[in-house]
């Protein structure tokens, strides 16, 4: 309708005039003449006159369009490509989201079992979590569009900014679904029960428990865990309660650095509290609290396991991993700063993987975890 074509011209103010027409090919010959034009479409029933313009450009039309448009005039100009969108939809994928899906290989660490038989299956589970999580970035970002796209990093992302119709992200994520639970059933059916729950948490929280304050933080570390524990099935290791303790207090620790990210970020723009979440800038310093304390005892947990008589029959030198302990408080006191500095991307871990000074304390924990295995 004219009203709300004119409402959108108003609000842009790129526009020099406002039309609506039932019949384009006669209202453009009659106003400006088609020769004399460039026309910009993407709808299938302006083919037959876009023989006539000097110049046609398609904008994000689909192949078959563009082969119609082909037909009708050579001089045709797109402004999207298979490449753009196909790199559009990985993008959606948040294929480095995916790094998170490694903790699934931590059973097979802490246990040294790495045979060939346990590798094939926590690499199995890596690909079935990948898929299940990206399914549920896609129903996060539909759900979250509003407030993504009044985010200054956000509204970048491809549904935000309209790079990929919102109808492309309702077929994918069923789609990833199914094929990631089909893989999960190839590890047996505790596995496939301990992915769908995986899948129904995660679900939740992007539909409704991300807004509840504290439950969110408690949620997102449970998720952390799910992953490890997910391995442990999947290999049929049996986790050790040290690790399910430490794994918990510590990334309860990355999900308050993430709030808290969050809330400097909206602090900064002049915001009291970040769009979809429960929180507000006055949460800052308790969160904070939350950060730091909970990191800091997860190391007081792997401490306490070094002194355990499972480390001593895993370790030939156990003394060296006390090294992973000065590390770990080292890395988690300047993670905490960052944030609140406001340096740091508002997730903990895939700012850590672009972060050198992270990656060298990897280095350096890897590097004592290494000497202590060896005699």
């Amino acid at each position: 309708r004219l009203e709300e074509a004119q409402a959108i011209a108003d609000f842009l103010e790129i526009f020099d005039e406002v039309h609506v027409v039932h019949d384009k090919e006669s209202f453009l010959e009659d106003q400006f003449g088609l020769s004399n034009i460039a026309y910009a479409g993407n709808a299938p029933t302006d083919a037959p006159f876009l023989e006539k313009v000097a110049q046609s450009i398609t904008t994000n039309a689909s192949s078959r369009h563009q082969n119609k448009t082909r037909n009708a005039t050579q001089n045709v100009t797109d402004l999207s490509s298979q490449e753009i969108m196909f790199g559009q939809y990985a993008k959606a994928l948040r294929p480095y989201q995916w790094l998170k899906n490694l903790l699934v290989f931590v059973p097979v660490m802490s246990a040294h079992a790495f045979n060939s038989q346990t590798l094939g299956h926590a690499l199995l589970a890596f690909i079935s979590f990948s898929l299940i999580a990206s399914s549920v970035y896609f129903v996060n970002d539909l759900v979250d569009l509003a407030a993504d796209r009044d985010h200054p990093r956000k509204k970048l992302r491809p549904f935000a900014s309209g790079r990929i119709p919102l109808s492309h992200g309702t077929i994918m994520a069923p789609i990833l679904l199914i094929i990631g639970a089909l893989l999960a059933l190839g590890l047996g059916q505790m596995f496939f029960a301990t992915l769908m729950i995986y899948y129904l948490l995660t679900l939740a929280y992007s539909l409704k428990i991300k807004r509840v304050i504290v439950i969110d933080i408690c949620v997102l570390a449970c998720l952390y865990s799910i992953r490890i524990v997910a391995g442990g099935v999947a290999t049929d290791i049996t986790l050790s309660v040290w690790l399910l303790a430490f794994s918990m207090f510590f990334f309860l620790s990355l999900a308050a650095v993430k709030r808290k990210t969050e809330l400097v970020d909206s602090l900064a723009r002049g915001n009291v509290a970040p769009t979809g979440r429960g929180y507000h800038v006055n949460d800052l310093p308790i969160i904070s609290m939350i950060s730091i304390s909970a990191g800091y005892i997860s190391i007081l947990v792997l401490a306490l396991y070094l002194n355990s008589e499972a480390v001593m029959a895993l370790y030939p030198k156990p003394e060296f991993l006390w090294g992973v302990c000065v590390v770990l408080l080292y890395w988690i006191t300047r993670t905490v700063m960052l944030a609140h500095r406001g340096d740091m991307h508002d997730d903990p871990l895939v700012y850590a993987v672009k972060d050198h000074i992270s990656l060298a304390c990897l280095g350096f924990a890897s590097a004592f975890v290494a000497v202590g295995m060896f005699p």
